[in-house]
């Protein structure tokens, strides 16, 4: 396997915080994540505002149809209904999370206690911050230092490719690792703050590549260099158990907040629902003017989608946030089984503690 084969490889799925690769990528994630979930629904209440007003005054459709506008009303207060369920199911569903016995707490505050002493061991601190961004950085700092370890322990190697392989993982490493520091120090200290900045690192490759590393280059890396991958690959795992536990609180916190908005919005949604209906329940017509009548539908009905608006809103960002972090341990679901370089063969190599050697 080449140098050039080597380092494309490795660094194929390492970090990527931050880096994005065009403006669109930009909104996108934006979109996706980043931005403020309602100012985000208001937006798309007021594009269906918009449209509809463009899309009346080039003459697409029309609202002097009473029979067409009470039929559309009634789908929307119907759709409003069955919206406003599947929000409290989903309430409840969070609800019975928090529904323990004494004896189940106690061991989910034991765990969580166990392991902030494992975040203040590996990082030498007298106690595990309690803010989620200052513990994030902690265990980044500690993955840093690891990594920096483990290319010095290596320097002296005399095996080429060993050193060639392992100083362009480390080398990721701290490059990733410093970037995700510099991103965590421009957030503020909150929950998903903390989660948005990391669920573009792949620790699960980083994992995975240590371990192969490892145990594929035994004999040739010095002890130093097994202390120090050990080091890296305790800071990765328990980066990765403080990540799952970050987001799921997060995710609990903002479904309870898309409860609570959809509720807020869902009795204002019905009553212009009804109010639409209203209008034209005059065996005349309408009973406002033709001339605001455009703008007052338009309105009750950006009014109307204020809740589906919503819904997608805040679906896109748990959506995303939980796709790109699927993966737990060293686990890469995203890549390509053809992709190398770390190809392996059953019984190529049986020693214990060793991995199958690596093919061409």
């Amino acid at each position: 396997m080449s140098s050039s084969q080597s380092e494309e490889s490795l660094q194929s799925y390492g970090a990527e915080v931050g880096r994005w690769t065009s403006s669109w990528a930009r909104v996108r994630d934006w979109f996706l994540v980043e931005g403020d979930r309602l100012f985000l629904a208001i937006g798309i209440s007021a594009a269906v505002f918009l449209t509809f007003l463009v899309l009346q005054d080039i003459g697409i459709i029309s609202v002097v149809n009473d029979d067409s506008i009470t039929r559309a009303a009634g789908g929307m207060i119907a759709g409003t209904f069955s919206l406003v369920t599947l929000v409290v199911s989903i309430n409840q569903l969070i609800l019975s999370r928090e529904f323990t016995s004494a004896s189940e707490s106690k061991d989910k505050l034991e765990g969580v206690m166990s392991f902030r002493e494992d975040v203040a061991r590996v990082t030498s601190v007298p106690a595990s911050p309690a803010a989620p961004t200052r513990l994030i950085r902690l265990l980044v700092n500690a993955m840093h230092d690891s990594a920096g370890d483990l290319e010095d322990a290596v320097a002296d190697i005399e095996d080429d490719d060993v050193r060639t392989q392992v100083t362009q993982y480390a080398t990721d490493v701290r490059e990733s690792t410093e970037l995700m520091d510099e991103t965590l120090g421009k957030t503020s200290f909150g929950t998903f703050n903390t989660v948005a900045a990391t669920i573009s690192y792949d620790e699960s490759w980083h994992l995975y590549v240590a371990r192969h590393l490892c145990n594929r280059h035994h004999d040739e890396l010095p002890e130093a260099a097994h202390d120090a991958i050990d080091d890296l690959v305790e800071s990765l795992m328990l980066f990765d158990i403080a990540r799952e536990h970050f987001k799921t609180t997060y995710l609990q916190r903002e479904l309870t907040r898309f409860s609570q908005l959809t509720i807020y919005c869902g009795v204002p949604s019905i009553f212009s629902a009804m109010l639409l209906g209203f209008i034209y329940a005059d065996f005349a017509g309408p009973s406002i003017s033709l001339v605001y009548l455009p703008y007052v539908v338009a309105g009750l009905i950006s009014v109307v989608v204020l809740p589906l608006a919503l819904l997608t809103t805040f679906i896109l960002r748990t959506a995303t946030i939980t796709r790109r972090t699927a993966s737990t341990g060293p686990m890469v679901p995203q890549k390509d089984p053809s992709e190398g370089p770390f190809e392996v063969t059953y019984g190529e190599d049986s020693e214990p503690g060793s991995s199958a050697s690596q093919s061409d």
